[in-house]
């Protein structure tokens, strides 16, 4: 009898226990209401233009489907980089305020102005002060004030030079590899190589020494020529006087690109004169992308 007392008392304390700890948990939160910046798509613009206080303006233009730079370089410009600033029009917030006193967001002397331009017209951001509590960004568009995340803001504040394309050749380029011409550099003058892909598809190299395999060569182009970047680059005015080591890259149109080995440590660094730019490449990157594994045989 004691038995089934104490039984029933112990399943009353895990019923008050269970009664308890419901009562007690923090009920769920419904989902905070998000606003959307924008319903614009990426294919709307063909034209971005980031303008600053005190300095010069940033400026991209779409050719032939790529983006270019115009300002304050005239290069290929970083497909991903342009389009981590394009973003800001699929930006979400749970924060959104008309438009009313500018000077209040720091939008009446915004430290960032983006315009992106289009079929639609021109679609001008204003960036103004931080949000003291969220550190996030005031952001001014099409009358509303939205609250977003400092990440728009600092995409389009990167440095120029770092938003130029690190890829030695044009995508369009990339397309087009049909050989290389390495004639020219001390390791291969002796035998005059030449590696290209001929009409059936398949390489050829001109050294009869050469047994290479296709695939080997294949890996070899991809990862030197398709998907390579430069660890970083810069401008310069080619000097027509000195002569540097140098090899061409074929294209299928019968198009040859130009590039002169000016350095090879502690880095390596390949130029391409009709472009002015400095390709800056580890030792060991650098080194693969003008060494192909032909396997000569002794």
């Amino acid at each position: 009898m004691k038995k089934r007392w104490l039984l029933n008392l112990l399943l009353l304390a895990v019923v008050v226990g269970i009664a308890v700890f419901l009562h007690l948990q923090p009920q769920a939160q419904a989902p905070a209401a998000k606003f959307e910046v924008s319903t614009l798509k990426m294919a709307d613009f063909d034209a971005v233009k980031a303008e600053f206080p005190a300095k010069a303006p940033t400026v991209f233009e779409k050719q032939n489907g790529y983006w270019m730079m115009r300002k304050p370089y005239a290069a290929r410009a970083d497909q991903a980089s342009v389009q981590r600033i394009i973003s800001i029009i699929a930006a979400t917030t749970a924060t959104r305020l008309p438009l009313q006193d500018a000077s209040k967001y720091g939008l009446d002397q915004p430290m960032l102005k983006l315009t992106l331009s289009g079929a639609k017209g021109d679609q001008v951001f204003s960036f103004g002060t931080y949000n003291p509590v969220t550190e996030e960004q005031y952001v001014g568009y099409a009358g509303q004030v939205y609250l977003l995340a400092g990440q728009y803001s600092e995409a389009a504040s990167t440095q120029p030079i770092e938003m130029v394309d690190k890829m030695p050749l044009a995508p369009a380029e990339r397309k087009q590899l049909a050989g290389f011409d390495l004639a020219h550099l001390e390791q291969w003058e002796a035998n005059a190589l030449k590696v290209q892909l001929a009409t059936d598809g398949k390489w050829a190299v001109n050294d009869p020494k050469a047994k290479p395999t296709q695939n080997e060569l294949n890996e070899w182009m991809d990862f030197s020529w398709v998907q390579a970047q430069a660890v970083s680059v810069e401008f310069y005015t080619p000097d027509r006087k000195q002569t540097y080591p140098s090899f061409e890259v074929l294209l299928r149109d019968g198009k040859k690109i130009h590039f002169e080995k000016l350095q090879e440590s502690p880095e390596y660094q390949l130029a391409r004169p009709d472009e002015g730019i400095i390709y800056h490449f580890s030792n060991d990157t650098g080194f693969t992308m003008v060494n192909p594994p032909i396997n000569l045989q002794k």
